[in-house]
């Protein structure tokens, strides 16, 4: 791919998000499905009809789509908890939501494990036990549960790849109808956790997108804005050199607890929490990453004939979990957007919590779900492996 086709790829990524915006703010119906969907749509189109029908196309932009993906959320993740304030933080709540999804993973992944097992073949416990790591903590932790349990190359692939087509299907899914049945069928939120500050030192929550990312850069906002963009790259900056540092490598598990420990900590400070359009600033990093995981999903790389019982398997623990998820946090009223929210970190990581809480309209879940998954990927390597070694 020649170099301005390149250009005109990542100027497409940086700048799409500010169409949809505009756009949504003319036109209701779009802005009922809203700009994070949106960008999940956009991206899976411009993937599968612009990027993988061309030879080439998908490995000269690869580059490209790791950067910006490695680079959006730790910068975004900061800038969306400057804007928060940790009074009153659920902790019990957000504890037994993370222990109903742990057992509603490992529930489904032993489950799915007798009932595909047999047609998986050699490797199903390997494949129950990466299954257990990847939906407590996250696509590092499958490749770590992969090399410790020493499964085939093969078998791995394919679950990689099943994993990023369900995962996006289940976190459509969420966006179009999930957070409304699980709304209808748990308690409501009853407000007792955090709260983002708004101008003035009120506290609210944004019921809708209108208000969002109007006058970020204006000259009202730009000094604040610029201020909190410059911290979050510090932090950004702190939390890599603190992975190499320990761990030699960048380490998902080291780099996000770091982000999540020092933004909590700046959001204490007056200063900080007076640069009121932070959290704009991290939502539409956030978009921008919506758009590049998205066009990185080639439909055309699911392999059906050869992998269609592990498809079903990966369906039936990612959709199975959450339907136990919300059942169990019935049984111990949990509210309904703790419940998502702790599904989404687990399955998905602490990466899509900020876009999953903009979908429910809830910034106050953020922290319960970043935290549930900073354990997950904490206990992920080792429930995977127990899982494993008592099904093989």
């Amino acid at each position: 791919m020649k170099t301005p086709l390149l250009i005109l790829w990542i100027l497409f990524y940086l700048f799409a998000p500010a169409g949809v915006i505009w756009l949504c703010r003319r036109s209701k119906p779009l802005a009922r499905v809203g700009t994070i969907l949106l960008m999940y749509i956009l991206g899976v189109l411009a993937g599968n009809l612009l990027i993988y029908p061309f030879e080439g196309a998908s490995a000269a932009l690869y580059p490209i789509q790791d950067a910006l993906s490695s680079v959006t959320i730790p910068l975004a993740m900061p800038l969306i908890l400057f804007a928060c304030n940790f009074k009153g933080w659920p902790v019990r709540k957000a504890l037994i939501s993370l222990l109903c999804g742990i057992v509603a993973v490992t529930g489904m992944a032993v489950a799915g494990f007798f009932l595909f097992g047999s047609r998986i073949g050699a490797e199903a416990p390997a494949v129950a036990g990466m299954a257990v790591g990847v939906y407590t903590g996250g696509t590092p932790n499958l490749a770590a549960v992969k090399m410790m349990l020493g499964a085939d190359e093969a078998t791995y692939l394919l679950v990689n790849s099943f994993d990023l087509i369900v995962s996006f299907l289940y976190l459509t899914f969420l966006m179009v109808a999930g957070i409304r049945l699980a709304r209808r069928f748990l308690p409501a939120d009853d407000g007792n956790a955090l709260q983002p500050e708004a101008a003035g030192g009120a506290h609210a929550m944004a019921q809708d997108e209108s208000g969002m990312y109007r006058g970020v850069f204006s000259r009202e906002h730009r000094a604040g804005t610029l201020k909190a963009l410059g911290l979050a790259l510090l932090i950004a900056g702190a939390g890599i050199g603190l992975s190499l540092l320990i761990t030699g490598s960048i380490n998902m598990l080291v780099l996000i607890l770091t982000l999540t420990t020092l933004s909590i900590g700046a959001s204490f400070l007056p200063a900080v929490r007076g640069w009121t359009k932070s959290y704009d600033a991290g939502m539409y990093l956030v978009l921008i990453f919506s758009l590049v995981v998205a066009s990185m999903v080639d439909i055309r790389s699911i392999d059906l004939h050869s992998g269609i019982w592990l498809l079903c398997y990966v369906a039936f623990v990612i959709f199975g979990s959450l339907l136990v998820q919300l059942i169990l946090c019935r049984l111990f009223r949990v509210d309904a957007d703790t419940a998502v929210i702790t599904s989404v970190a687990m399955i998905n990581s602490p990466l899509f919590v900020p876009m999953i809480a903009e979908s429910m309209k809830n910034r106050r879940i953020i922290i319960t779900g970043i935290t549930v998954g900073i354990i997950g990927y904490a206990a992920g390597n080792y429930l995977g492996v127990l899982v494993a070694g008592m099904l093989g």
